[in-house]
């Protein structure tokens, strides 16, 4: 893998070095578990060692006789708190599984005691010997386990609204030339982020202040005062920086609330640093899935109907859903489509956001019944993707804003030399290794959400710029910085920004890769403010309409975050105005965003809009993803040396940080096709391999070539900026390509991830 930053093109910014890259170096980055507390206690969870019953009694008299324990908290002594809703339901949590709350056990690793002490080592000491009796009683711990129950998605599920339908699917099969039924598994997956689950909280009066890795500080800021029973102003959520997120702290968490409660209590900071194993239980993790596609195509390819049914694994508190076919019943033309989602109950605990949360699962179905499809009619997979290209999606009709997909194909192709693959199963091969090609496409929904922001320009071009975002390592801090430089014209290196508080202007979730298109909105309209109060102290009165607009007075943000059309004369223009320091605020809605915008974002509820739920057209971005998979025919080994993939996703903003994001996604969509899968004991719905010993991830030995293409592309109808995002799409579609590839390799068709040598036959 090289490590030079790509050339900027057209419709794409500077890549320029990250804003925080000497900070994160040096150590000088400060985490949820860095930031300094005035004589802090410190917290040591006590999770469940069953998945259902009830707690009988607990024996803490070893644990209370290791010096230095302060107090031992359980569902007896717990402080009380409020109810709060779903995350996806409209509320905040991300399950409303609440611990402490009772001695009944919903699920494997249920926090059911809190340890305090003066030191970490006494509370983790004590915690170990807390002993507890219970009476358990047998769980359902996934598909097919005794006890489940199933039913329709819709009508469970405030998330899922649709299972999307056009046409006669029915007869469109029955009278298809050529047909495909298959059914693939996809396993529960873990986020393992680098940061662990730290929570800190500290009072001050009747004022909170949390320390905590976040994605959305407003969202817990909200949260936690509705579960304390206090008003939101008087909590603050400080996170400078987040080691890694991929969803799990997208809401609020079981802990927090938890930990402020006992903090209050004892008049005490207290510190809570999870162990990795109980990040397994305490937050959220990507379901188990599975699926039946059903495709129907001419001869000539074309498909003329597609059916896709997914089930999903949640808890017996909530109906979780991510619902991927919305996705996969747009991406084709095809004019007979049906669909079905369902949510299987099992005794877990709530599933959540993990990166691309839909389209990991759902894309892989698809794209390996399009291969399968290709293979059946003897054709190349790219092209029976062009041939069932589409400008408007099928089932309601709307047109895409702008639509890349062959485009990315075509360009991936070239790069990976596609043209020189043999197309027959098991034609290639290297002495002992088995060579597979294969291809997928990748899309994800172009979402965007209500954001606010405050700019201060100083006269010597000194920028201050502050939102409440979110760096959870992607570069948030470098694209806001260069939004601001391009637009007030001034030197990069004169911008400071300011983030990860909720003292400042509200931004939303950093999920559903929207948090460039949304914050540099913001940004955007926000500079705008200032360069017309410049412009306008130069100007005249008198002057007319018409030379206003030639310096852009009075005019909404350009579709693109280019450079000012204008230069400032900063020094006149201050001299104009009398002052030193010109500072605006603004708040920045999309298009087709609810009326109740600004007011849910102060209280913490995104309203996303985009994607397919566009009034009028439907945003996506777009990939293509080709790979090369080696099999040893001895041994069974499975290498992929080579990852290749083609992005369009709008204006980028930084071609740098945007590459590191798409070479990410596309090693995790590797790691999800060989590696990746949390481990289930069905006999007690406990998590075996809850560690990064027996969790499989990839290093740098598991990926040896990476080539990441962006394509430029102009797309003039989503947001000010021209951005689509692209944080969650290179890792959809990878799975696929591999199993594809694989396939190719040997033969043998594996429908279920993820794939390791045991399941190889050649």
């Amino acid at each position: 893998m090289t490590a030079a930053a790509p050339e900027p093109k057209e419709n794409m910014g500077q890549p320029v070095p990250r804003y925080d890259a000497v900070v994160k170096v040096t150590g000088r980055a400060t985490y949820a578990s860095d930031m300094p507390l005035d004589n802090p206690a410190y917290a040591f969870l006590v999770t469940s060692a069953i998945a259902k019953g009830r707690i009988d009694r607990f024996d803490l008299d070893d644990a209370k006789s290791v010096r230095g324990v302060i107090e031992i908290v359980t569902h007896e002594n717990a402080p009380k708190l409020k109810e709060s809703k779903l995350f996806s339901d409209g509320g905040y949590a991300g399950t409303t599984i609440q611990p402490l709350k009772s001695a009944e056990i919903s699920h494997d690793g249920e926090i059911i005691a809190v340890v305090v002490a003066e030191t970490y080592e006494a509370a983790r000491e004590a915690a170990n010997r807390v002993k507890v009796s219970y009476t358990a009683v047998a769980p359902s711990a996934t598909f097919d386990s005794p006890g489940t129950t199933a039913a329709a998605a819709k009508g469970q599920s405030a998330q899922f609204k649709e299972d999307a339908k056009v046409g006669d699917f029915a007869k469109g099969f029955d009278e298809a030339e050529v047909k495909i039924t298959a059914a693939y598994d996809t396993p529960a997956q873990h986020h393992n982020p680098m940061e662990l689950f730290t929570t800190s909280c500290a009072w001050m009066g009747d004022n909170l202040v949390i320390y905590e890795g976040s994605q959305y500080v407003y969202g817990l800021k909200n949260g936690v005062a509705e579960q304390l029973g206090i008003d939101a102003d008087k909590v603050r959520v400080v996170n400078p920086y987040v080691g890694g997120g991929f969803g799990s702290r997208g809401s609020m968490t079981p802990r927090t609330a938890i930990i402020a409660g006992i903090a209050r209590r004892l008049n005490r900071p207290i510190k809570l640093v999870p162990t990795r194993d109980q990040g397994f239980t305490i937050a959220t993790y990507r379901a188990e899935t599975r699926h039946e596609i059903k495709l129907g195509a001419s001869r000539d390819g074309k498909l003329v109907a597609l059916r896709h049914e997914g089930a999903e694994v949640s808890s017996r508190a909530d109906a979780y859903c991510v619902g991927g076919t919305k996705t996969t019943t747009r991406l084709y033309a095809c004019p007979n489509v049906d669909s079905l989602v369902s949510i299987v109950r099992a005794d877990r605990n709530t599933p959540g956001f993990m990166r691309s949360p839909p389209e990991v699962p759902y894309l892989f179905a698809l794209e390996c019944a399009m291969d399968e499809l290709a293979v059946k009619l003897n054709m190349d997979p790219v092209e029976l993707r062009r041939i069932n290209d589409t400008t408007n999606e099928p089932i309601g009709g709307k047109p895409y804003t702008s639509r890349s997909l062959m485009a990315c194909f075509d360009e991936a192709a070239k790069a990976f030399g596609w043209a020189q693959r043999s197309p027959q199963p098991k034609s290639m091969s290297d002495g002992d290794w088995l060579i597979g090609h294969g291809c997928a496409a990748t899309c994800y929904p172009t979402q965007m959400a209500p954001s606010a922001a405050r700019v201060r320009l100083q006269r010597d071009g000194r920028t201050r710029v502050e939102i409440a975002g979110h760096e959870i390592g992607t570069g948030a801090y470098t694209v806001i910085a260069q939004t601001a430089a391009e637009r007030l014209g001034v030197p990069l290196e004169k911008v400071a920004v300011f983030m990860g508080d909720s003292d400042l202007p509200p931004a939303p979730v950093a999920g559903g890769s929207n948090s460039t298109a949304s914050t540099c909105s913001a940004v955007m309209m926000v500079c705008d403010q200032i360069r017309q109060r410049l412009f306008k102290a130069m100007m005249p009165d008198s002057l007319t309409d018409k030379a206003k607009e030639t310096v852009g007075i009075g005019q909404a943000p350009t579709t693109q975050a280019a450079k000012s059309d204008r230069p400032v004369d900063l020094e006149k223009a201050f001299d104009a105005l009398g002052v030193g320091v010109v500072e605006e605020y603004g708040e920045w809605k999309p298009d087709g965003a609810p009326l109740d915008s600004f007011r849910a974002m102060h209280s913490g509820h995104p309203r996303l809009v985009g994607g397919h739920q566009m009034k009028d057209q439907i945003a996506y971005a777009f990939g293509a993803e080709f790979v090369e998979v080696r099999i040893n025919r001895f041994t069974h080994e499975i290498r992929c040396p080579r990852l290749v993939g083609a992005f369009a996703a709008g204006r980028i903003v930084n071609p740098r940080t945007a590459r590191s994001q798409l070479m990410g996604g596309l090693i995790w969509g590797m790691s999800s096709a060989l590696l990746e899968a949390t481990e289930i004991d069905e006999r007690t719905a406990r998590y075996v391999n809850d560690n990064l010993a027996d969790y499989l991830l990839p290093v740098n030995a598991d990926v040896s070539g990476v080539e990441v293409i962006m394509l430029t592309e102009q797309d003039d109808r989503i947001n000010p900026a021209g951005v689509k995002g692209l944080g969650e799409l290179a890792n959809v579609g990878t799975n696929a390509a591999i199993c594809n590839a694989i396939y190719h390799a040997t033969g043998q068709r594996i429908r279920k991830l993820p794939v390791r040598l045991e399941n190889i036959e050649v």
